[in-house]
């Protein structure tokens, strides 16, 4: 977010804009009114701003150099940055919360991005104490919804689960489910995190991050959301799961009592809801879905 004059707008741009969570952003401030007077929101995608190529590789971007110093000397105002539950060790106890990132190894098949990810929040606390920047850090537990990854191979899981019952009732075979559907997840809708977005941008002033989870109780096991799946669209044919493949991290309880102390009227999209319109949107829009 840049920094607002008497003549100038309120600069606000979000990178990944054509992914699952700027899409999401997008539409919250596009068709939700969520763009504010004074505010001018720019939507990018990696076609247009690759932040994954190197330097050298073009010459119109500086931005990747390191996104937080390159903010810090353009006199950006406020940056959110979105990590993952992977950041969390991978032996701990439950339900975890925002204090317990650096609190052990995290788990051994996501090592290196996680500990990417971690960099960001003690980033953030170091531009914090030697600049004053208020760069701060969103954790959102499973993200799912529309314009998401709905590969089956490495699509996140409920996105990949949907496309992969759109095949089996497509062409009349079973539903094969990798795992015993036993793990347990908390699941947030696209437009959830993205509302939540907005309020982290213009109202949460801590550097530390926030998880935005939907609560403790509303975790439940795979075989749950696979079931749900099944009825959004309409599966009728035998659902397989293949112990043989592996559960990985059985359960991942995360605490949202930080966000619920900020917002407690917050009111999250049902799983079974948000799961009928992202198989809606999935189905009306196969042609262009990520696949």
């Amino acid at each position: 977010m840049d920094s607002q004059t008497k003549t100038e707008p309120m600069r606000v741009l979000v990178t990944g804009g054509s992914g699952l969570v700027g899409k999401a952003i997008e539409h919250v401030v596009k068709q939700e009114g969520g763009c504010l007077e004074g505010e001018q929101w720019t939507f990018l995608c990696s076609k247009e701003a690759n932040l994954v190529v190197l330097p050298s590789q073009r010459d119109n971007l500086r931005i990747n150099d390191n996104v937080l110093q390159t903010s810090h000397e353009r006199g950006v105002t406020k940056v959110v940055s979105c990590l993952s539950s992977c950041i969390f060790p991978d032996k701990t106890t439950y339900p975890i919360d925002e204090s317990m990132i650096h609190n052990g190894p995290p788990h051994d098949s996501n090592f290196g991005y996680s500990h990417a990810k971690r960099m960001i929040d003690i980033q953030n606390r170091g531009y914090f104490e030697q600049h004053g920047r208020r760069y701060t850090a969103v954790i959102p537990t499973n993200v799912y919804g529309p314009y998401d990854n709905f590969n089956f191979e490495n699509g996140h899981v409920l996105s990949a689960l949907m496309h992969k019952t759109y095949a089996a009732k497509k062409e009349g075979t079973p539903l094969q489910v990798w795992g015993s559907g036993t793990p347990r997840r908390q699941f947030i809708y696209s437009l959830d995190v993205a509302r939540l977005f907005l309020w982290v941008l213009r109202e949460y002033d801590e550097i530390d991050p926030i998880i935005l989870s939907v609560g403790e109780e509303e975790e439940l096991p795979i075989k749950d959301a696979v079931e749900m799946i099944a009825d959004a669209l309409d599966f009728k044919g035998q659902i397989v799961f293949d112990t043989s493949k592996s559960d990985g991290q059985m359960k991942k309880t995360a605490s949202n009592a930080k966000l619920q102390r900020y917002l407690p009227d917050f009111t999250f999209t049902p799983l079974s809801e948000g799961i009928k319109k992202t198989c809606d949107w999935f189905v009306n829009n196969y042609d262009i879905a990520r696949t």
